[in-house]
This record gives structure tokens, C-alpha cells and sequence, in this order.
């Protein structure tokens, strides 16, 4: 079973930096984009950044400039460095991964991690 973990959330002051990363464990063939995407109470989830395996990245209006988004594909693991972190920026941090399941399929399936808290405080 293939498992999408996030870690590293938590309580900072506005103005500070805090990182997040998602491991892809479990067996699977390779992964595709990865990315991050978060949710505030009564907001629909929204795109943060995210990474091709290429290095390709694309940000949301609100990360960038302050975010950095990379990934260590020998490790399946995509990472989140946030900067300067807004009260606005309080959400839940979710991952996503496309994930090719087997050599046998050329489809990519997207798995989405169960979340990581990130509250910034004025």
C-alpha cells in the first residue's frame, strides 16, 4: 500500500520560516509532479506550488516569492520551505503526489497525504 505522509507543520510568529516534507513510501513504480496544497476553515483548498521530477516548478500567487518548493527523487520525498509566513498563511498543508503504480501502466494516479497543520500567529 502506497502511503503519502506530511510532517514538519506547527506554531510560528508571523515572519518567521517553518519546512515542510512528504514521504511516498510503499510499492509503486515511479512518481510523476508533486505538490502542495492547502485549506482554511470555510476556503476551498488551493494550490500552493508544485514540482515536476524534472525540477519544473509552478507557485500559487500567494507562495511566491516565499515559498520554495524542491524534491530528492532518490528519497521520494517533496519539501516545502516557507518564509515569511502571514497569519494568512494558517491552513492545512496537504501533499499530493502522482503516482504510476506499475511498470505495466504508463497511468498516473494522484495520492494526497492526510495533512499537516501550519499556524501562524500575529
Amino acid at each position: 500500500q502506497v502511503q503519502v505522509v506530511e510532517s514538519g507543520g506547527g506554531l510560528v510568529q508571523a515572519g518567521g520560516s517553518l519546512g515542510l516534507s512528504c514521504v511516498v513510501s510503499g510499492k509503486f513504480f515511479s512518481l510523476g509532479t508533486m505538490g502542495w496544497y492547502r485549506q482554511a476553515p470555510g476556503i476551498e483548498r488551493e494550490l500552493v506550488a508544485t514540482i515536476s521530477r524534472e525540477d519544473n516548478t509552478n507557485y500559487g500567487h500567494s507562495a511566491k516569492d516565499r515559498f520554495t518548493i524542491s524534491r530528492d527523487n532518490a528519497k521520494n520525498t517533496v519539501y516545502l520551505q516557507m518564509d515569511s509566513l502571514k497569519p494568512d498563511d494558517t491552513a492545512v498543508y496537504y501533499c499530493n503526489a502522482a503516482i504510476r503504480h506499475s511498470s505495466s501502466s504508463p497511468r498516473f494516479v494522484y495520492g494526497w497525504g492526510q495533512g499537516t497543520q501550519v499556524t501562524v500567529s500575529s
